[in-house]
């Protein structure tokens, strides 16, 4: 915007004329504006129709695939002995199952205890219980044993102190004790058989958890299992095997499971870091720790008889881990299973498929032994679904078409016309969808061929699709689904095959109804053109009357300069 004053010295307001002037020269570009919008809104209709439409053919390419009209249903007379689905088209039948023996994975249980002991001499006053190996590390606090409260401090505290504590705190009745040979921490009563009661809602330390001391209802109370046991979060080096664990010196460590390699690095590598490299291996198994019982175990991903592999190549990981010699393996089952009383058949997995039960298109999960019968047949829900879904889809289609060319007169006779009103090509459209959906498939042999044998006819007056006689379509799913599908399928005269042609031939690449998308964004692409032009001739013609006006306003000033001079030279008031 220009700012700036006119006239000050010919009193003149001449910019306001320009402005006035140069409104009045933009008339055609208002008039070119007006004719853009009026493309811009028709362009819109157009857009409106083609997604509408498109929604349809997607409707049509649905019906037209085999999953739609050949949907079947599978039913079990025992969902909690087996599931099962089937794909379109599998053939129509009843199977009964008979589950003798779910599959289960093969795993290998490493040996117990091979965690270093807490206290390998028995020297129990050596290192302070933060800086042995107590998993999960000991927390300070209280305890209570025998009804008397004892203090604990990771940080200051030897197991020998505790069981000093102890002493004092039950004037030597109760004694505690470690065995370096069984790795475990032993609490007994002294002078008496009453039994010993150890811990209280009011304790805030952990140790005796994590000493895995519980009431027995005896005077004597012993960790059930080895003390000592693996920290996941340390280096393998550090992470307290009671064999050391070797990468070979070099930091390039190997084993192989199930034939795959990984590498590992002692000094770098945590234990839980190489667990997790495992799992996401192609080894096909998950290794996981048991701390309580100190061990490592490795599980077959996949059910089945199928075996674990283990091979130490460089270091001894798989040896330290106890996964080596000394593991346990145990094979995992097939399962077992009879169909229609015929022999038994196996599968490594409880996911069944045609391969394992000689059924095409049924799939099966076994969820636990027993007797279920899977009945197959159409899924009539399905089909008449998608045939609902498919006059919905029509219809929405027609009404957004008789809503954007419609016309309407009011009381006093003033007409009303939509955005495509007139257009032929859009009443084309309709009526070659109306066409289609309600002319009778000429050449389909067979007593369906067209929708009114299947209960679906017009609404009246309009272009709508309605499902009048709903007991017709159930009989033609029931009894004639072959002859459904080619009403609507046929290669050459079904109606989802002469829709889905004509919308390609309408809304596709190079459809109809693009083109005439196309020809109106030229159009309005034009008007840009022109108005641009028009303006640069405005600005032209507004800035010589500015400049002409400017000179103008230069004369005047120079005549009122002069004048003044001659009436001051001669008094002039």
């Amino acid at each position: 915007m220009e700012l700036g004053l006119s006239g000050l010295a010919s009193g003149f307001d001449w910019r306001t004329l320009v402005n006035q002037l140069a409104d009045v020269e933009r008339s055609p570009q208002k008039r070119l504006r007006a004719e853009q919008g009026t493309l811009f809104n028709r362009n819109n209709a157009f857009g409106s129709i083609k997604t509408q439409l498109s929604v349809l053919k997607n409707r049509t390419d649905n019906l037209s695939s085999n999953d739609v009209l050949q949907a079947r249903k599978a039913t079990t007379s025992d969902s909690t002995i087996l599931s099962a689905t089937a794909s379109a088209g599998t053939a129509s039948g009843t199977y009964a199952f008979d589950i003798t023996q779910l599959a289960t994975a093969s795993k290998t249980a490493g040996s117990l205890g091979v965690g270093a002991n807490l206290y390998p001499t028995n020297v129990v006053t050596s290192g302070t219980l933060a800086s042995k190996g107590f998993n999960p590390p000991i927390s300070a606090g209280t305890i209570t044993v025998d009804g008397k409260q004892i203090t604990i401090d990771p940080t200051v505290h030897t197991l020998k102190d505790i069981f000093v504590k102890i002493d004092a705190a039950t004037s030597l009745t109760v004694q505690g004790s470690y065995d370096a040979t069984t790795d475990k921490i032993t609490l007994k009563r002294v002078g008496s058989s009453d039994p010993l009661v150890v811990g209280s809602a009011t304790d805030t330390s952990n140790f005796l958890s994590v000493a895995r001391l519980s009431n027995n209802g005896t005077s004597e109370l012993t960790s059930p299992s080895n003390l000592g046991s693996i920290t996941p979060a340390n280096a393998l080096s550090s992470a307290n095997f009671r064999t050391a664990v070797s990468d070979g010196g070099a930091g390039a460590g190997a084993f192989k499971i199930n034939g795959v390699s990984i590498a590992f690095n002692a000094s770098s590598d945590s234990v839980q870091n190489l667990m997790d490299r495992i799992n996401a291996s192609a080894a096909g198994v998950n290794m996981s720790y048991d701390r309580v019982n100190d061990q490592f175990t490795l599980t077959n991903k996949v059910t089945g008889n199928l075996g674990v592999a283990v091979e130490d190549v460089t270091g001894n990981f798989l040896a330290a881990a106890g996964l080596a010699s000394g593991s346990t393996f145990t094979a995992g089952n097939d399962a077992l299973y009879t169909i229609n009383g015929k022999s038994v058949l196996s599968s490594h997995s409880n996911t069944l498929n045609e391969e394992t039960t000689g059924i095409e298109g049924l799939s099966i999960a076994l969820l636990k032994t027993g007797t279920s019968t899977i009945s197959l047949a159409s899924d009539s829900s399905a089909i008449k679904g998608a045939i609902r879904n498919f006059i919905e889809d029509y219809n929405r289609a027609q009404s957004t078409i008789d809503s954007l060319t419609s016309s309407s007169t009011d009381s006093v006779g003033k007409v009303t016309r939509s955005t495509l009103a007139g257009d032929s090509d859009t009443n084309e459209i309709a009526s070659k969808l109306r066409a289609i959906a309600f002319n009778q498939a000429t050449g389909l042999t067979g007593t369906l061929n067209s929708l009114a044998k299947i209960g679906i006819d017009t609404t009246g007056t309009t272009d709508q699709l309605t499902l009048k006689d709903e007991a017709a379509l159930d009989n033609a799913i029931a009894n004639n689904l072959s002859g459904l599908k080619t009403l609507f399928n046929d290669p050459d005269k079904g109606i989802a095959t002469k829709l889905k042609a004509y919308l390609e031939k309408t809304i596709g690449e190079d459809g109809s109804l693009i083109a005439r998308q196309d020809a109106l964004t030229k159009q309005s692409s034009e008007i840009d053109l022109q108005v641009t032009d028009l303006e640069k001739r405005v600005q032209a013609n507004r800035q010589r009357l500015i400049d002409g006006f400017v000179q103008m306003e230069t004369a005047q000033q120079t005549i009122n300069q002069q004048l003044k001079f001659l009436q001051q030279r001669f008094g002039t008031a």
